[in-house]
Order: C-alpha cells, then structure tokens, then sequence
C-alpha cells in the first residue's frame, strides 16, 4: 500500500469516470493507496468541471472528501506567494493554478504525485528536484 500520495486531476477524473481511456489503471492505481490520499481544491473544482462535462456526477468527487477518502492539503490563501511564483517560473508552458498547487504539495509533502498531465516530468520541487511521479507507463 502507497502512504502519502498526492493527487492530481487527470487520474481523480479517471477513476470516476468509467469511459476515460485510464480508467482501469486508476482503479488499479486506488486500490494500492492508503488513504487519506492528499490533493487541493483547485484540483477537485477542475475535476468536478470535468466530470460533470463527461456526465458523471460530481458529487461522488464530495462524497469521498466528505468520508475522509481524500484530505486537503494546501490552504491556498496562505500558499499564494509561493503559488504565484511557481505559475511565474513555469509560466511558458503555461502552469494553471491546480499544478502549481500540486507542485506546492510536492514541496511539503514527500509522497508520491500521481498524475496523467505530462508536464508535472518538467516541474520542480524547489526549482531543482524531479518529482516522483505516479504515471501510466503509456504516457
């Protein structure tokens, strides 16, 4: 079982979502963690968007937040400076607001992020380390 792992959109949608081509290794990929598994809002406010977009309702999203299933990590309000400067440095690609949460967690949480975004392979903890990344091997 995987302890401390970080979550990010792609496989939260993923694992809902029973028609996303990733579906199945999302599933795979949950069942390994331990939970509490740690994301942000912006993560699950995209996720939730998407989600409804694709005809899955939401709510399941706020169901397992509300059974304690994910937790919240990173309060966003106090973490905007450090936010802002990783949405600076990465700005070229550009970085939307829920990676650089994401990166932000990474910077204070050690567990693994798991994600399907391609990017999070550019990003940096402190602007030098790799991130361990949980990542389908067809990516």
């Amino acid at each position: 079982m995987q302890r401390g792992v970080l979550l990010d959109t792609g496989p939260l949608v993923a694992y809902f979502c029973p028609t996303d081509r990733f579906h199945e290794w999302a599933v795979s990929q949950f069942a390994t963690f331990t939970a509490p598994v740690t994301t942000c809002e912006p993560v699950l406010a995209e996720a939730c968007f998407l989600l409804a977009r694709a005809g899955v309702s939401p709510t399941r999203i706020l169901a397992k937040l509300a059974q304690g299933v994910f937790r919240i990590g990173l309060n966003v309000e106090k973490e905007a400076a450090d936010i802002a400067a990783l949405m600076q440095r990465y700005a070229d690609l550009p970085m939307s607001l829920a990676d650089a949460c994401m990166v932000r967690l990474a910077e204070k949480h050690p567990g693994p992020l798991c994600t399907l975004d391609g990017d999070f392979r550019v990003y940096r903890r402190h602007g030098r380390e790799a991130l361990n990344l949980i990542v389908p091997d067809e990516r």
